[in-house]
């Protein structure tokens, strides 16, 4: 039986504003295929209750070439969230790290333009992991991608705008973007504790088809540093636009209890 209640003199016809369940919507880049199991993954712990819907467009290779920036225009992005919209989805959500190369200011605009088109809530990873770094304070935080130098310079610059210091880093100069997916998530893991002897405020995994999200609370536990990892700071992101408690995710870092 539908779990969607009927208004009054009407059939079949759900009444939005009684359901008890929510919808995240999510754009993934189109060779990305590590955000999505993941993020339905940490879901679990709310069943039925809450779940994620993702639409995809086309991006292929991380440069600062013509080619890979054009990938992130608005038009084929915004295509996409008319699809996610189609699902009356809840929220919206970048779940990309571009901005951090191209300026903060993209997913800003952005997100400005998917809530007057669909006039559903956006938020981006990247917005959503600038909020952490402020509610947690950060002022020293150590950065792991698997991004070229031209592009890890770019994010490392950015942050400093922001008064973040980034004081320990680690780049595998892949171009990918499929490619990403092709790290353990030891090799990402073992990334994460070379910066942390740099002691950071924070570690930083700036990648949403990086595959370091499983293995975020055992290196919190191995080195007692917060780990904001692409991944899980877009669905903490979400959670909190829709209101909904974090602390439910049990198991995969510290900021969904500490910063609810």
């Amino acid at each position: 039986m539908s779990d969607e209640r009927a208004r009054p003199g009407t059939i079949g016809e759900p009444d939005w504003s009684e359901r008890d369940w929510t919808r995240i919507g999510m754009l993934a880049p189109s060779s990305n295929s590590v955000l999505e199991p993941v993020t339905s993954r940490m879901l679990g712990a709310f069943g039925n209750s809450v779940t994620a819907h993702f639409s995809r467009f086309r991006v292929t290779e991380i440069s600062m070439g013509t080619q890979s920036q054009s990938q992130f225009d608005s038009t084929p992005i915004l295509a996409a969230a008319d699809l996610l919209a189609d699902a009356k989805v809840d929220v919206i959500a970048w779940n990309g790290t571009s901005a951090s190369w191209l300026g903060f200011e993209r997913d800003k605009a952005l997100c400005r333009q998917i809530e007057e088109r669909t006039g559903i809530r956006a938020t981006s990873t990247i917005l959503a992991l600038n909020e952490a770094i402020r509610l947690l304070g950060i002022r020293r935080m150590a950065l792991v991608t698997p991004y070229l130098s031209e592009i890890q310079e770019r994010i490392i610059a950015n942050y400093r705008t922001l008064g973040v210091e980034v004081v320990a880093d680690r780049r595998l100069e892949d171009r990918g973007n499929f490619s990403f997916a092709c790290y353990s998530p030891e090799h990402v893991a073992g990334l994460m504790r070379e910066t942390a002897e740099a002691k950071p405020d924070a570690i930083a995994v700036v990648c949403t088809n990086f595959r370091g999200t499983d293995l975020i609370a055992e290196v919190e536990r191995d080195t007692g540093i917060v780990v904001l990892d692409s991944i899980a700071v877009t669905l903490w992101g979400t959670l909190r636009a829709c209101g909904i408690p974090q602390a439910r995710i049990d198991g995969w870092g510290r900021l969904f209890r500490e910063v609810a």
